[in-house]
């Protein structure tokens, strides 16, 4: 495949056009043309900028080396099936704030979408992480209905006391929410993981939540990014494992939680 080719499929995997990365790099879309034409190369100064809007490394664009053309999917698992299949769980055991807290997260994050280059809705976020923690036997309300509201008061206009939900899971979601915590880089960090290890409920979603993020960081984040997500995972998001396995109802949740990140983080420090 030759440079052009391959600045053109890192382009169309971005989800932009040639007009959109031309504004990016500052330069005109008949000069992108011309580079996927193979007509011309790109001068030397608008590499670096050219790696950062495609999201990949420049050895990548000028590596030989043909690379299977594997399809990409952003959306693993429809969030329409997850919301009937946890809907249908929590009426069956009888798990009134979960039954309550569906609703509220599809409305409250309506309209909003992942990041990616495929406009996959917010709520499949939730809804995989509440599937995920019923695929590891865990059946507790308070748990189940704080993996579906995790993000609400960070990321729409609710506030923490409109939650139709106990004072445990209103806590957990406070001590996950970023917008908690009004101080500055670094400090935030420490105080942010500090204050969730001193929470089973909270350190239970925060994993989750990092496992399923991890799952889809290659999609939205560049290279640079995804590395300092795995060295912040390994320094604040791993230690919470240990608090998880503190209780004996979440004992095998946190053996296979430690599997599934610990697995993703060494695949990702191979490859970046």
């Amino acid at each position: 495949m030759s440079l052009g080719a391959r600045i053109a499929k890192a382009r169309k995997a971005r989800g932009l056009t040639q007009e959109q990365l031309a504004d990016q790099l500052q330069i005109s879309f008949q000069a992108v043309s011309t580079w996927e034409r193979d007509e011309c190369l790109p001068d030397t100064n608008h590499l670096p900028a050219l790696s950062k809007a495609l999201g990949c490394a420049l050895d990548d664009l000028f590596s030989e080396e043909e690379k299977p053309d594997w399809p990409l999917r952003s959306r693993v698992f429809n969030e329409d099936r997850m919301y009937t299949f946890v809907s249908a769980q929590a009426r069956a055991l009888g798990l009134e704030q979960t039954m309550k807290a569906l609703p509220l997260m599809r409305d409250k994050h309506a309209g909003q979408f992942r990041k990616g280059a495929e406009m996959v809705p917010y709520m499949i976020h939730p809804l995989t992480m509440a599937c995920h923690a019923l695929a590891m036997g865990i059946r507790e309300d308070d748990a189940l209905a704080a993996l579906l509201l995790h993000d609400v008061v960070e990321d729409t206009d609710t506030a923490l006391e409109d939650l139709p939900v106990s004072g445990r899971v209103r806590e957990a979601v406070r001590l996950v929410s970023w917008n908690s915590y009004d101080l500055p880089e670094p400090e935030i960090d420490d105080a942010y993981y500090g204050n969730i290890a001193k929470n089973p409920l909270a350190c239970l979603v925060k994993c989750i939540d990092r496992c399923n993020n991890l799952c889809g960081m290659a999609d939205a984040f560049s290279k640079k990014k995804m590395a300092g997500y795995v060295m912040n995972t390994e320094k604040h998001v791993l230690p919470l494992l240990d608090v998880i396995k503190g209780v004996p109802a979440w004992n095998s949740a946190a053996w296979l939680l430690r599997y599934q990140i610990t697995g993703l983080l060494e695949t990702f420090k191979r490859l970046l």
